[in-house]
């Protein structure tokens, strides 16, 4: 599972997911947009979020779209969406794909003991986040950097597929 916000998804999500699939030993990556950020975090429609995800992550074979996160009960966490997927899915064995820049914080996460054992996380570097042995540092662009250049009306030519930008400009957002 690879959740997030997704708002607005990047190139750097989408070279994990290629990444993960052609260098370990997964199948699919269950690309799930939170519903409602379990911090309040302010986020574009989920709509507009899993449209974008679609345009993202279109080209990289083995990637799915899963909106299981609407249907869970707010405030949702990490844990809950896992417990959700593994009753869904009973015979699949779980991963949580999980950026490095994330590593200092699972203390503040819901439980992060049991989604260790339900989904053990497969850390992904990020760079200028402590490096990982044997893993390739992903780049680091954020969304929340590329929501301030789109303000900004700076090009986010190489942060955003083509087809995600001009959704992005047609539907007015981050203005």
């Amino acid at each position: 599972m690879f959740g997030g916000s997704f708002d607005p998804p990047h190139v750097g999500h989408v070279l994990v997911a290629a990444y993960v699939l052609a260098s370990h030993s997964i199948e699919r990556v269950l690309v799930t947009p939170t519903a409602a950020h379990a911090f309040g975090k302010k986020l574009s429609s989920f709509e507009d979020r899993l449209k974008m995800c679609e345009l993202a992550f279109e080209p990289v074979r083995g990637v799915e779209l899963c909106t299981i996160e609407r249907e869970l009960p707010e405030p949702n966490y990490t844990l809950h969406t896992l417990q959700a997927l593994a009753s869904r899915f009973p015979n699949v064995r779980l991963r949580l794909l999980v950026g490095s820049d994330l590593q200092r914080e699972t203390h503040a996460w819901h439980d992060f003991a049991s989604i260790q054992t339900l989904a053990p996380p497969l850390w992904i570097a990020r760079q200028g986040n402590d490096p990982i042995a044997g893993e390739p540092a992903m780049p680091d662009i954020s969304s929340t950097d590329v929501r301030k250049r789109v303000a900004a009306g700076a090009p986010t030519t190489g942060l955003l597929s083509p087809k995600v930008a001009e959704y992005v400009r047609s539907h007015g957002l981050y203005r």
